[in-house]
């Protein structure tokens, strides 16, 4: 039972770091010292899009399922969880590819503003 609730802390965490990596950008706009934090999430999550790895935590979330009897399964966070519920059918190296260009997009688009809105102050 320990092993099943820590692989669903495991699943929470891996969902909040997701999200950091693609919508963290964002945050700068309010806070801009998580930069510091965000950029390398960013880059480790696109990075691990195009090169096909699996990011660690999800076969330390197999792991921790299996110890608790749990059923696992093949393939990435992002294809098990989160594209079931965004795209049909299963994740390929196509979508992958679109998924670190969208993290890439949207994080300089949320720099782009972060740097305008610092660029706009120091004019005032």
């Amino acid at each position: 039972m320990l092993y099943r609730f820590l692989a669903d802390v495991v699943v929470v965490i891996h969902l909040g770091f997701v999200l950091f990596v693609v919508a963290g950008g964002f945050l700068i706009l309010r806070w801009p010292c998580i930069a510091w934090i965000q950029i390398p999430a960013a880059l480790w999550g696109m990075f691990v899009e195009w090169s096909g790895w699996i990011c660690p935590l999800t076969p330390l979330e197999n792991w921790l399922r299996a110890e608790g009897g749990g059923a696992v399964y093949a393939g990435s966070f992002v294809g098990h969880y989160l594209l079931p519920v965004l795209y049909p059918g299963s994740l390929t190296r196509g979508v992958q590819i679109l998924l670190g260009a969208t993290v890439l997009a949207l994080n300089f688009i949320a720099y782009a503003l972060a740097v305008a809105r610092s660029t706009a102050s120091r004019r005032s």
